[in-house]
């Protein structure tokens, strides 16, 4: 026998309870893991050890930083880009009073729509009409994008049992998913869809605060921002435009705990999440590409420009605009299904 097997023997004789022991709890701790991450369909999507967090994406232009294009007191949120008036337009939040803005040039803005009744989320619509997220009136509108304001609104669903809408998106067949985020007791936040027939129903019910949300390229997957759990959830979205079971997708790490919310998606389907200090770049898979830091809190982002490469930025005091080596989602083309 070699002398270190016979050390072996001699280690293992008088401590073999002890081994067994570890060995037990070794296979319990990875049962556990594996039975909470199976109960709770939560599989790891903390981002790559590979790309540390301070780096800024590719995807953003060589040598670009944040350029300041609009600033007073106000909260901002909701951004989106009209290609066809080639402006931007953003949801104001003053005092008591809430209003969609029209961004003409760096530094000068338009009231478009004064006293909206707490519009917040903004999104361009499959037919090119701003659809918007009414918090107030507890409302999903429609509106058609006139030179001096809202045209043709319409009220495409309301419900007396909602909390207030928050945010929006529409994919390609025409489906308008948006959230309700329960701010109170957080028991009852829910994530509805409207199809194209104007049918109301629940699409997502497990998460805690849910609120930015935003849909894949290809309308497939769903992804909703949990301001609570700090983490982005995703959900396979069918045929049909029903609603699976979703699983976590992104849960960055760090201090600064400032909540997840509005998102955007990218040519490539990559997708820029705010929240947490940052502009979050990451894959369709939950890969972290990188990120850009925000001195105020950000709510939210969408691309548009002459050229679809403007990063737009939209939170506390500012509107932001960041230049990209990549462009947006491109403009939307009327749906397969006209929404009613």
């Amino acid at each position: 026998m070699k002398q270190s097997s016979l050390h072996l023997k001699r280690f293992i004789g008088p401590n073999v309870e002890l081994l067994r022991g570890a060995i037990v709890a070794a296979a319990l701790v990875a049962f556990l893991s594996t039975f909470l991450n199976t109960a709770y369909g939560d599989e790891p999507a903390l981002p790559s050890s590979e790309v540390p967090a301070a780096v800024a994406p590719a995807t953003v232009a060589a040598g670009a930083k944040l350029q300041t294009l609009f600033e007073d007191k106000s909260y901002y949120e909701g951004p989106a880009w009209d290609p066809r008036s080639g402006r931007l337009y953003c949801t104001r939040f003053m005092d008591a009073n809430t209003q969609v803005l029209r961004l003409d040039a760096p530094g000068k803005v338009t009231v478009w729509m004064d006293k909206t009744r707490g519009v917040n989320g903004l999104y361009l619509g499959n037919d090119g009409r701003l659809l918007a997220a009414q918090g107030q009136a507890k409302a999903i509108l429609s509106m058609k994008i006139g030179a001096d304001g809202p045209e043709e609104t319409k009220v495409l669903a309301t419900s007396k049992t909602w909390h207030a809408p928050n945010d929006l998106c529409q994919t390609p067949r025409g489906d308008i998913y948006f959230t309700d985020p329960d701010f109170g007791p957080m028991k009852s936040s829910t994530v509805y869809r409207i199809d194209t027939t104007g049918k109301v129903t629940a699409a997502v019910t497990d998460m805690a605060l849910c609120n930015g949300i935003t849909a894949s390229l290809d309308g497939r997957t769903l992804y909703v921002g949990d301001s609570n759990r700090k983490h982005w959830r995703s959900y396979p979205i069918a045929d049909d435009g029903s609603v699976g079971q979703g699983k976590l997708f992104f849960a960055p790490q760090g201090d600064n705990k400032w909540d997840p919310d509005g998102m955007t998606v990218d040519a490539r389907g990559n997708l820029y999440l705010t929240g947490m200090g940052r502009v979050w770049a990451v894959t369709p898979t939950g890969k972290l590409l990188g990120s850009v830091p925000t001195p105020e809190f950000c709510s939210n982002v969408r691309f548009g420009g002459a050229d679809n490469k403007t990063l737009y930025i939209t939170g506390q005091h500012k509107i932001y605009g960041l230049a990209m080596a990549v462009p947006g989602r491109p403009s939307p083309a009327p749906p397969a299904i006209a929404h009613k």
